[in-house]
């Protein structure tokens, strides 16, 4: 099975979003250190995007977050899609394959992500379809901590149920620090405490993103805002618990200009290297 340790520890990357295809296409050499796109809105795309990617993905490294594999669904795992899925991973040399711990449809789309009830029973039922999964693809699969709003039912802590998924299936973790920021306010728990019983030998890689501030007490997570620095300093308290990951920033909508998105990418270098710093290194250890 394909591993997918593969992009340095100290980097940070963008989304591949169609609105930003310009600055991306136009971006200086070492602006960014890899994309992220969702496969979905990709494979079997030809013409002018169809080269825009391919243009992109043979300059730069290329991981993939997928939108609609509902791993905590009761309907059968799409296998067609999924043997797209890996046609694709393969053909733009793909190192890291992630999706979300939730779930996306019943007998049809929901467009959004529901959460998935906090049991013993989901567990075996998530991480049956999660080795599934990575059966097809050909490599482990990192999957995300998502934000939720309502629990159905929480037969056991939301950290528990993730760390049992993640043992139970032997996959990796893609660590949303933003997601874990959002729940810890709607859920009232702390954030740091949260990030100390992951396992940091899973996390495969990082997202940053921003949320939107409702409350004092509710947080809705949109990617369509700067970073706040609460979510900074979270990651910041991430590096220095597991080392430096390979970090993405999630822009989704709302775009500022790109010279903002890259100042933002700077914020996660500088964290980056702040956390490789001798006195940090042997706080760490």
């Amino acid at each position: 099975m394909i591993q997918h340790r593969l992009l340095p520890e100290a980097s940070a990357g963008l989304g591949l979003r169609r609105a930003l295809l310009g600055p991306l296409g136009e971006a200086a050499p070492g602006d960014f250190d890899f994309l992220e796109c969702a496969p979905e809105n990709w494979i079997g795309i030809g013409g002018r995007l169809g080269e825009r990617l391919r243009e992109l993905s043979a300059r730069h490294p290329l991981v993939c977050h997928g939108l609609s594999l509902s791993l905590g669904g009761a309907e059968p795992l799409d296998e067609t899609f999924l043997t797209r899925v890996r046609r694709f991973l393969d053909e733009h040399r793909v190192p890291i394959y992630s999706e979300h711990l939730s779930y996306c449809a019943d007998d049809g789309q929901l467009y959004d992500l529901m959460p998935i009830p906090f049991t013993e029973e989901a567990v075996r039922h998530v991480a049956a379809r999660i080795r599934q999964a990575q059966d097809i693809v050909g490599r482990r699969i990192a999957v995300e901590n998502v934000s939720y709003y309502a629990a159905p039912f929480q037969g056991m802590d939301e950290i528990d149920f993730l760390n049992a998924v993640l043992a139970e299936a032997d996959c990796e973790l893609l660590l949303d620090v933003n997601n874990v920021f959002v729940n810890a306010v709607n859920h009232r728990y702390d954030a740091v405490d949260f990030l100390r019983r992951l396992p940091g030998e899973r996390i495969a890689y990082v997202h940053i993103a921003g949320h939107y501030d409702e409350a004092d007490d509710l947080k809705v997570d949109t990617h369509g805002a700067s970073v706040k620095p609460d979510v900074w300093a979270l990651l910041a308290e991430a590096y220095r618990l597991y080392g430096v990951r390979p970090t993405l920033l999630e822009r989704d909508f709302n775009f500022p200009p790109f010279d903002e998105l890259l100042a933002e990418v700077a914020t996660i270098r500088r964290l980056q290297r702040d956390a490789t710093t001798p006195e940090v290194r042997h706080a760490r250890g």
